[in-house]
């Protein structure tokens, strides 16, 4: 009973222990979670205010992001407000240019209307032209075919005479073979290759004989083509000088013009680089100088000087000043206008300057700018009757306007006037076919272009031409005979031609007598005599030729 009431007590304590035990787990296990819920509030409070921080750096960093964009935003839109202002003004200037471009097209319009009249009448004379050297193209053609058919009927002919030959004279040929050791077959083929081949040469000189009447009509069509092109732009020539008359209402002035104790001549004498002559002349001061401009610059400022009445050096030099940058402006306009006159575009500044300085330049007497207006004009006309095209055409036109442009240098230098006119165009990015024009026109480079040789010769046509240059016809002439009398002079040479208009002068010498060696020693020997014993305007290229020929007749 005893054991019952310890088991029962035992088991009573048990679970009176464990519900103790539970209570106690329990009252921990709060403790635990108000611990970790207080740790997570605090962790919680951290955080936020951590990310407050960053939020702030943030919008920091952002704000001076955002401010140095519009910095620099303001920065281009001024850049890009001065941009559009300046090109504002361009295209202003540009309004202004192209209003006086369109005055002057409007004042050239009805000289452009009458040269396209003179354009289509030249064109019906050029068609005229093509269709004769049609028909003559038309007709060699034809007398070859002929010349064709004759030679097949020949051929056959030839060939029937043979069998027949062979036919007729069996015997002969047996003979023959037994003399000759040869078969009739060889003795027929080579009976029948010499009469081949002296049907050939029959026709050979009949196709030479009819090349040789093509070639006469030809050059006689060239030459036909030259006359046209002559009398179509014959000009007016004046010959240039190297002095200006300026004429005077009174001989009064002379004295204000000398000034006291002659200050005024001379300041004037300095300041346009020529020499005032006051001589005995009545109303009349002599200006002479070998540059035309600054006799021009003088002249006009001489003019100013007498109608403003003021002439003392210091208002000499102000008018000398201004008149000298007129003219420069007046030399513009002038290449300009000579440009447009001649339908020429896309010219440089520069060549346009050098255009208008022209009309102050001479060449043994003649005006450079006409001169150089007359080759332009000479080589379209010929470049449109050869009928090269209408680009060949233009590039013709502006090379034979620029042909001289070397002559007219603002510098000093030590090329000649072709290849520096050459180096020019060049420089300005003209067409090759222009720069091999203007370099070649001398024959001091090769010519590698068609319109080459034309410019060369209208060069010859404009200059050469009696009455164009200071040189009356007899003594041209003399001077030309003298070239080749004094080439005649000397042993072994067979002929001498002076052409180039006496720029050049040909010596054709024989093979047997005249080595190599001695031939370019004759050549210097000639140019030194010239030199020392004629007098000639520029420089005479002496070319001595040498050449072997073979010439035989097949009849």
């Amino acid at each position: 009973m005893e054991i019952v009431i310890i088991v029962i007590a035992g088991i009573i304590a048990a679970v009176a222990g464990y519900f103790a035990g539970k209570k106690l787990s329990a009252i921990a296990a709060k403790e635990l979670v108000s611990k970790a819920e207080e740790e997570a509030r605090q962790i919680h409070a951290r955080t936020e205010h951590e990310a407050e921080e960053q939020k702030k750096a943030l919008l920091y960093k952002a704000k001076e992001k955002v401010q140095a964009l519009r910095t620099e935003s303001d920065k281009h839109l001024a850049a890009n407000r001065k941009k559009v202002e300046e090109l504002e003004t361009k295209i202003k200037q540009k309004e202004n240019a192209l209003r006086q471009r369109i005055e002057q097209l409007k004042i050239s319009e009805d000289e452009l209307k009458k040269k396209a009249d003179e354009v289509k009448q030249s064109a019906d004379e050029i068609q005229k032209n093509k269709d004769n050297l049609t028909k003559q193209l038309e007709t060699v053609n034809s007398k070859k075919q002929e010349l064709e058919r004759e030679s097949q009927t020949i051929q056959k002919q030839i060939a029937e005479i043979a069998e027949q030959k062979i036919k007729h004279e069996t015997d002969f040929t047996r003979r023959l073979e037994t003399l000759a050791g040869l078969s009739a077959e060889e003795a027929k083929q080579q009976l029948v290759n010499s009469l081949i081949e002296k049907a050939e040469t029959e026709a050979m000189a009949y196709i030479k004989d009819i090349v040789e009447e093509a070639k006469l009509k030809a050059n006689k069509e060239a030459k036909k083509i030259i006359i046209q092109t002559i009398q179509r732009t014959a000009a007016e020539h004046t010959i240039e000088n190297t002095v200006s008359v300026f004429n005077l209402e009174s001989d009064d002035v002379k004295g204000q013009i000398i000034g006291r104790e002659g200050r005024n001549i001379r300041a004037l004498e300095a300041a346009t680089g020529v020499e005032i002559i006051v001589d005995d002349t009545p109303e009349a001061i002599v200006i002479s100088g070998y540059d035309p401009v600054r006799r021009e610059v003088a002249r006009l400022s001489l003019q100013r000087l007498v109608a403003d009445g003021r002439i003392h050096p210091a208002r000499i030099e102000e008018v000398v000043a201004k008149t000298r940058k007129q003219l420069e402006q007046q030399i513009i306009e002038i290449g300009e206008r000579t440009v447009i006159d001649l339908n020429i575009h896309g010219l440089h500044p520069e060549l346009i300057k050098a255009v208008g300085r022209m009309r102050y330049r001479s060449s043994y007497g003649q005006n450079l700018l006409q001169h150089s207006i007359e080759t332009a004009k000479l080589c379209s006309i010929m470049a449109a009757e050869l009928g090269l095209g209408a680009n060949n055409i233009k590039l013709a036109k502006r090379a034979g306007l620029l042909h001289d442009i070397g002559k007219v240098p603002e510098e000093e230098t030590e090329l000649s006037h072709a290849l520096l006119g050459m180096k020019l165009a060049e420089k300005h990015k003209e067409h090759p076919a222009i720069v091999n024009a203007i370099g070649a026109h001398h024959d001091e480079i090769e010519m590698t272009y068609l319109i080459s040789p034309i410019i060369q010769a209208c060069d010859a046509i404009s200059g050469a031409r009696p009455g164009a240059r200071r040189e009356i016809l007899e003594t041209y002439l003399k001077r030309i005979n003298e070239l080749e009398q004094l080439a005649m002079s000397y042993e072994g040479v067979d002929k001498a031609y002076a052409i180039q208009a006496g720029r050049e002068l040909r010596v054709i010498v024989e093979s047997e007598k005249v080595a190599d060696e001695r031939a370019e020693e004759l050549s210097f020997i000639i140019s030194q005599k010239i030199q020392t014993e004629m007098q000639y305007p520029g420089q005479i290229k002496v070319t001595v030729i040498r050449e072997k020929r073979a010439i035989s007749y097949a009849r």
